[in-house]
């Protein structure tokens, strides 16, 4: 699974910049283009970007080390549901939006961007796509993990003493070691779909980011940039706080989180540095700019809406626990409720 985020990252890093180049079809706006005072809010939105990515997905990862802010304390769930209000609140609010106006662009020739809703339809399939990751890598690890269980308990059971005492002790051998495999199985599966939820969770972020960076970069506009540097600073740093919290819970090893931070933290700065690059050939209003941002867009958002949805809020506000504590319920409720809403109200800049 890691090896498979890390080619669609590399790909996504690749590719995308050489699509979004384009022979202009629509007129672009007049807009107040100063390319050196421009130069200076880019690197600006490079260094606050990445601090702000940063610190905002090494919080809950760091958290661990704190007692009242680890995974099965009330505290962890009331920030999760904040965080996971911030992805769900990008998905809709941010992202989805983006992909329509991108989608239905008048640039875009009438048939077959007109007559089809294409951004609902490729939202509709990265969902299905994400659930069907999640189903079978779950299903695989799920049945691996029994195959070892069952070959461990032959190597044991050839260990057991002769002398006739051998039916007798394989039968309670058996009994106790698939106890203990099956509870064994239940936890391993749990941390798996821990693990495939950061996996994907940032895969969708990345795809956003990816975009998001190289149209800042690739602008000459200080008026439309300014804005932007603050809004999508605060923006990166909640998204960050919402995979810290998932890449905590997934336990990996030290190497496995310091890649997944870095891509996190990386991916915007490395957009925009992109979007610098070819700001003199890049044309936002291309029908081939248009279609790649939009069909990204639309994939990230699906994902976004469905981890957020499926695999943050209904696991953790159908978990016993919150379901038999009422007060943590309304804290995570109102928790909620704030993330959606900070991020909402971002929208108005960025």
């Amino acid at each position: 699974m890691s090896k498979f985020l890390f080619s669609n990252c590399v790909f996504i890093l690749l590719v995308a910049p050489t699509l979004v180049v384009g022979e202009c079809t629509c007129d672009t706006e007049d807009e107040e283009r100063n390319k050196s005072e421009a130069l200076k809010y880019k690197l600006a939105a490079i260094a606050s970007i990445l601090i702000a990515g940063a610190i905002g997905v090494c919080l809950p990862i760091a958290g661990r080390a704190i007692p009242s802010l680890r995974p099965e304390k009330d505290i962890f769930f009331i920030i999760k549901a904040f965080a996971a209000g911030v992805i769900l609140s990008t998905g809709f609010i941010h992202v989805l939006p983006d992909a329509f106006e991108s989608l239905t662009s008048p640039c875009l020739n009438e048939n077959p961007w007109g007559k089809f809703p294409f951004t609902g339809f490729v939202a509709m399939m990265a969902a299905i796509g994400t659930l069907m990751v999640d189903a079978f890598a779950t299903s695989y690890y799920q049945k691996s993990n029994l195959r070892m269980a069952e070959a461990n308990m032959g190597d044991e059971e050839k260990n057991v003493d002769e002398n006739g005492s051998r039916v007798h002790v394989h039968t309670h051998a058996t009994h106790g070691h698939a106890h203990g495999s099956a509870s064994l199985d239940q936890a391993d599966t749990q941390l798996l779909r821990h693990r495939v939820i950061s996996q994907v969770l940032e895969l969708g972020i990345v795809v956003h980011s990816v975009i998001i960076g190289i149209s800042l970069g690739a602008s000459e506009s200080p008026k439309t940039i300014k804005p932007l540097v603050a809004a999508l600073t605060f923006h990166q740093f909640f998204e960050g706080m919402g995979l810290g919290g998932c890449i905590s819970q997934a336990k990996f090893k030290g190497g496995a989180v310091a890649i997944m931070v870095l891509f996190f933290s990386l991916t915007t700065p490395v957009g925009i540095g992109i979007g610098i690059g070819i700001s003199n050939v890049y044309d936002e209003n291309s029908p081939t700019a248009l279609i790649v941002e939009g069909v990204f867009n639309a994939a990230s958002a699906g994902i976004l809406i469905y981890m957020s949805l499926v695999d943050l809020l209904a696991a953790d506000f159908m978990n016993p626990k919150m379901q038999a504590n009422l007060r943590l319920q309304i804290w995570s409720n109102i928790s909620l409720l704030l993330g959606a809403g900070c991020m909402s109200l971002l929208a108005k800049w960025a």
